[in-house]
């Protein structure tokens, strides 16, 4: 725990002198940590083929790797962030009442960031980037399966705060590997920690929500659907879908339930089916759309409407219409991202309007779920809260907001 305390304490040094750092220094730390990636390529692929090598989950490997182009894509990232104006001190609203009094709505840091992340060493660059960019300290707990790579990203990163007078603790990577300290990370640091955010699987985030004393920030599964009506285009609908299947399975923005409006099952089904099958994806259909394969696919059981299966695996349903696509959606969801695929506008606004999801498409992959898609130059992660931030949490949703009011001696009456 001492250790830990250690690290708290030096966050809120670090954050309170961050306050005086000028916007311009924090955007030439990022300038320079970008060159830092590309200057020392050779050195991070080593260490991350360590981390390759000592990984026992081998499903967590696409994950972990990090090459060339992976290391050029968080380049890529952090000179999107770098360009950013700064999101601290934007005057989002003002008024005046009729006693005179003065009100501004300004946003504010949120302070100490906490994130706990398991095989993507890329978290460890973007997390410390968004932070720092919005004016922010991160205290990083990544997975001991990328421990060098993470080490390395992070060590970096302190470096160049360091060169710009800026103190390395607004970044801090936890070193220790003992899972206790998840737990100590949890329930004994509220105060040093304003919010915690998961990055993980099931088991990570569920741990979180239950245990963290402080507010958190995150999803529990990325269990999407993609709803296809009778309207739509088949060349169009077979593209998506293939891609929001197979383009990388194991992110949480990959489709995991296609719905079939039943009078497409005919037109549209069995084309879209075919295509993910070629595509080297297993299938798992409901009895009315393997009627379509004479009963060849895998039956699907009820607990495949609630699988993020996160592989080249994908469940089918048919549905009446809209409406039950919607209704099996909010059944099964977890609020992360839900497309629709249709020529058919009212149906697009029943779709959109009806799902409670944090992201809603409408002819959209689901892939585009992601925080650098939307323009965002990176994300710590999506949120399905109900409560802000929702979606991909990039720096603008990184930033509170305080009241300012001012006036002449005004007394209430």
């Amino acid at each position: 725990m001492d250790y830990l305390k250690t690290i708290g304490i030096n966050a809120k040094k670090a954050f309170k002198d961050l306050k005086g750092v000028r916007h311009k220094k924090i955007k030439k730390v990022l300038e320079n940590y970008n060159q830092s990636l590309l200057k020392n390529i050779s050195k991070i692929i080593r260490e991350n083929s360590k981390d390759v090598k000592n990984v026992k989950r081998k499903h967590l490997v696409d994950r972990l790797i990090l090459n060339k182009k992976r290391i050029e894509g968080i380049r890529h990232s952090i000179n999107e962030i770098a360009k950013f104006q700064n999101p601290v001190g934007r005057i989002l609203e003002t008024w005046h009442r009729p006693n005179n009094l003065k009100i501004k709505k300004v946003t504010t840091p949120i302070g100490i960031i906490g994130v706990i992340y398991e095989s993507r060493p890329n978290v460890t660059a973007d997390v410390a980037a968004l932070c720092l960019k919005s004016g922010n300290c991160s205290i990083l707990r990544g997975g001991s399966e990328a421990f060098n790579s993470n080490r390395l990203l992070a060590n970096l990163f302190r470096d160049n705060l360091r060169k710009n007078n800026i103190n390395q603790n607004c970044v801090q990577f936890i070193e220790n590997k003992n899972r206790r300290i998840v737990n100590q990370l949890l329930s004994k640091m509220s105060a040093y920690i304003d919010v915690i955010v998961p990055r993980g699987g099931k088991g990570l985030v569920a741990k979180v929500q239950k245990f963290s004393n402080v507010h958190v920030i995150g999803h529990l599964e990325g269990l999407c659907h993609i709803y296809v009506d009778k309207s739509a285009n088949i060349k169009m609908a077979k593209d998506l879908i293939v891609n929001a299947k197979m383009r990388r399975t194991s992110i949480c923005g990959a489709v995991e339930t296609l719905l079939i409006e039943e009078k497409a099952l005919t037109s549209h089904g069995k084309e879209i089916i075919n295509a993910l099958l070629n595509s080297g994806c297993e299938v798992r259909a409901d009895n009315k759309v393997n009627k379509l394969f004479k009963g060849k696919l895998k039956k699907t059981a009820e607990k495949d409407w609630k699988t993020e299966y996160l592989d080249a695996i994908i469940s089918i349903k048919s549905v009446k219409n809209v409406n039950g696509a919607v209704e099996h959606i909010l059944k099964y969801g977890t609020m992360h991202t839900d497309s629709i695929i249709t020529s058919n506008k009212k149906s697009a606004e029943i779709f959109l309007n009806g799902v409670n999801s944090s992201i809603a498409m409408h002819n959209v992959s689901t892939q585009f779920a992601d925080g650098g898609e939307f323009g965002f130059g990176g994300e710590i992660g999506i949120s399905t809260n109900k409560l802000p931030p929702r979606g991909p949490v990039g720096i603008n949703q990184l930033t509170s907001y305080k009241y300012l009011v001012s006036g002449k001696g005004i007394v209430r009456p």
